[in-house]
């Protein structure tokens, strides 16, 4: 019998797939690469080395140079210059020797003769504001380049120099063999422009009512560019929006600044009773055991007061950072600073925050909180946070990030009221940018080719922050379930991938040459990891592999691979399918039900099978008892459906001859039987997630894995049996995967109205 039956399924499998093949085919088709969606990343992955492994965990070989700089800066406030000195220490890991060195002069970007402002085209604007149209057509271009007064090697001896605009190449008298470190000095300065003019990262803000300047200032000295074993020097062109490749180093600075400036860099002070009264001194003490509020160093009265004079001495203030990619300051006589303890891991951490007066009262109640929380959050998805201290800077429509200390947006209305979108926004930004010291400050990732790999990581990690932020202080979202996040949910990114392909790039693009900066290098891979983390892997399996990622790669530099390689290895989940759809090309999620038929159980062989018998000159004799599942809506009788023992002999008498009395007690008795078909007409397969709704009202979620899409890219049917009538099927109810089209998400088909009542109801939400 077995044998039988095991023929009869192969000339079922023959007939179901076959019936095509007894036409005559005019025409063969040509063969095709492997087109399959399920296709490994091999072609696209680079061949593990001894550098980085198959595993995506750095080799026995990995190397990574080192640059570290003494550096003297001053501050000229009433001319709005830097003045500076260093001295670079830079040592070759690498096993290669090195004629040259490449050193990043990223002011450039703001020279006068920059080509930045001439590589987008551009064509008439409908109107524009006055401060645009005279900043575009009558306003002198603003000389912001570094101004290199030489380069000397240890001796004093000028050393060879070409500067090829934001890229400058130093010549060594030999070659700096592996081991082998070299040092140079650059003395240079360069004119700080208004960053709320320009939208420079870097600047100043002045304030007209006082004449008082606040400066962040980053960016702000020639920096040596990385090199490394995937590509050698990365030394491309600085052009605005692909950020910065940089080496781990340590830092001796020393800033001078007017005597009445309040300060705060990357690294610790050294000098700090030098630079603070015996009243903050005293205030830095208690803020050092402060835990749950931040204690004022300097209050909005002591700022106020110290708005109103302008020191003519100086202060220089000395910072010391160890293995830190960058270094920031912030600098300003109108800086009201506050700090608290933050306990991460087995050791305390200052959050700090710097603001001027028209900050509050938003900036004194809600930023250095904000900051607390975003390391306790941060921490525990990833590694300890290593550093003693981070800073959140107040800065007018600012959102920049450097080791310890960043700037953020978040301006209250003259009259210290604001709105929700001022304090969510705020709080967001901060969250953000000081989730930026984990990526790409420690996880150091090259952003000016992978613009991703810090800011989606980064985005999709301020998610989690967010709501946890929310979660850990219910009044700063009083009236609100949860923290109103605007990037990461998955609906949050439909309209985008939903949009126009002549301007959608695949993530994996350099950051220079997206049309979308935003939604592309920020919100996609921000959604597309939380949707492996709640849709695809669940959270257990993606927050080891995303821990183990991020405590592998700290203080190092991944590639995309590395990441990739990494969440497969510590999962062993094959996600190569995702990384395909999601990161490498611009394809979308449009999954839905297309067809619904209604099957009974009956002992009479159906039309379709009359069909295959004739033609394969079968009687039914030729064949054993079988069970059938005929077609309902071409059921002529009214007679009720009954159950499959009482609806077919055939079935009946097997049960009877081959089972226990108990084991017949057991068995399930479906009345109903579905073939449901679900399409997709979207290029990226996903989980395919579906909620049944029966006649008695209750429901029903499946889960069938991506896997499902496996060999049949378009269509897939799943037969469905059930003790009740089925009455409803959605496809991904709880919308987590960010389905373009939710049109043909459900059977019946739900009249989803016009577009324009769609938008009305949105709005009115």
């Amino acid at each position: 019998m077995k044998h039988v039956l095991t023929c009869l399924t192969a000339a079922f499998v023959l007939f179901s797939t076959g019936l095509s093949a007894q036409q005559e085919k005019t025409e063969r088709e040509p063969g095709h690469y492997n087109t399959n969606k399920f296709k490994q990343l091999y072609e696209e992955f680079a061949t593990p080395n001894t550098y980085r492994t198959a595993s995506g965990a750095p080799g026995p070989d990995y190397y990574q140079q080192q640059a570290d700089y003494v550096m003297d800066i001053r501050l000229d406030d009433e001319n709005a210059r830097i003045y500076g000195e260093e001295t670079i220490t830079y040592t070759n890991n690498s096993p290669d020797a090195l004629e040259f060195l490449w050193v990043q002069l990223d002011q450039n970007v703001r020279a006068k003769d920059s080509k930045a402002p001439l590589r987008n085209g551009s064509g008439v604007n409908l109107a524009y504001t006055p401060d645009n149209f005279t900043q575009n057509f009558m306003g002198e271009s603003f000389d912001g380049g570094f101004n290199i007064e030489w380069v000397k090697d240890s001796r004093g001896a000028a050393l060879p120099h070409v500067i090829n605009y934001t890229m400058m190449r130093v010549d060594l008298p030999t070659p700096l063999m592996s081991g082998q470190s070299y040092s140079f000095s650059i003395k240079w300065w360069y004119n700080i422009p208004d960053h709320t003019v320009n939208r420079a990262r870097s600047g100043y803000e002045y304030f007209p009512e006082d004449g008082n300047r606040a400066y962040v200032i980053a960016q702000f000295f020639p920096r040596m560019a990385v090199y490394s074993d995937v590509e050698g020097w990365q030394n491309h062109q600085f052009w605005g929006s692909g950020e910065f490749a940089l080496p781990f180093g340590n830092y001796d600075v020393s800033i001078t600044v007017p005597e009445d400036h309040i300060l705060d860099a990357t690294g610790v002070l050294l000098n700090r009773k030098q630079v603070f009264s015996k009243e903050m001194m005293k205030r830095y003490e208690e803020a050092q055991k402060s835990y749950d509020k931040p204690v004022l160093i300097v209050t909005q009265e002591e700022a106020e007061a110290a708005e109103k004079s302008f020191a003519t001495k100086t202060k220089t203030w000395k910072f010391r950072a160890e293995n830190v990619r960058d270094y920031g300051f912030a600098t300003s006589r109108k800086f009201i600073w506050d700090m608290m303890a933050v306990k991460v891991g087995n050791k305390d951490v200052m959050a700090v925050s710097l603001y001027p007066k028209e900050g509050n009262p938003l900036w004194e109640e809600w930023s250095t909180r904000a900051v607390a929380s975003t390391l306790k959050s941060y921490s525990s998805h990833t590694f300890d946070y290593p550093y003693h201290k981070a800073i959140s800077v107040h800065a007018k429509n600012q959102g920049m990030e450097y080791p310890m200390i960043c700037w953020n947006y978040g301006r209250p209305n003259k009259d210290g009221s604001y709105s929700d979108r001022t304090k969510f926004g705020m709080m967001s930004v901060i969250i953000h940018e000081v989730g930026h010291n984990f990526f790409p400050m420690i996880v150091n990732s090259d952003e000016r080719q992978w613009g991703w790999m810090d800011e989606g990581l980064d985005t999709f990690m301020q998610y989690l922050a967010e709501q946890e932020f929310g979660e850990a202080y219910p009044e700063a979202i009083e009236g609100l379930d949860k923290y109103p996040s605007r990037r990461g949910a998955p609906s949050a990114i439909v309209n985008y991938m939903a949009g126009d392909q002549s301007y959608i790039a695949p993530i994996m693009s350099n950051p220079e040459n997206v049309y979308q900066l935003g939604p592309n290098a920020y919100a996609k891979p921000a959604t597309a990891l939380n949707i492996l983390r709640e849709t695809v892997m669940g959270r257990e399996l993606f927050d080891h592999a995303f821990k183990t990622y991020a405590q592998r790669w700290m203080f190092k530099h991944p590639t995309p691979e590395d990441f990739f390689r990494t969440m497969e290895d510590a999962s062993a989940v094959d996600l190569d399918w995702f990384w395909r759809s999601w990161f490498y090309t611009t394809d979308y999620v449009d999954i839905g039900v297309s067809n619904v038929k209604k099957y009974y159980v009956s002992d009479e062989p159906t039309e379709e099978m009359k069909e295959y018998m004739a033609a394969n000159g079968l009687t039914a004799a030729d064949l054993p008892p079988l069970v059938y599942l005929a077609d309902l809506d071409a059921k002529e009788s009214d007679e009720e459906i009954k159950d499959p023992i009482s609806a077919s002999s055939t079935l009946s008498e097997f049960m009877m001859d081959n089972m226990t009395a108990e084991e017949r007690a057991k068995v399930k008795q479906p009345k109903y039987f579905y073939e449901i078909e679900f399409e997709k007409p979207g290029g990226i397969p996903m989980p395919l997630i579906v909620e049944y709704t029966y006649a008695d009202g209750t429901k029903e979620e499946v889960r069938y894995p991506v896997e499902i899409w496996r060999k049949n890219d378009a269509s897939v049917k799943r037969v469905f049996s059930s003790d009740k009538e089925l009455v409803g099927i959605t496809v991904d109810p709880k919308l987590e995967t960010a389905d373009i089209d939710t049109s043909n998400n459900s059977w019946p088909k739900v009249d989803q109205g016009s577009e324009f009542e769609q938008l009305k109801a949105q709005v009115q939400q």
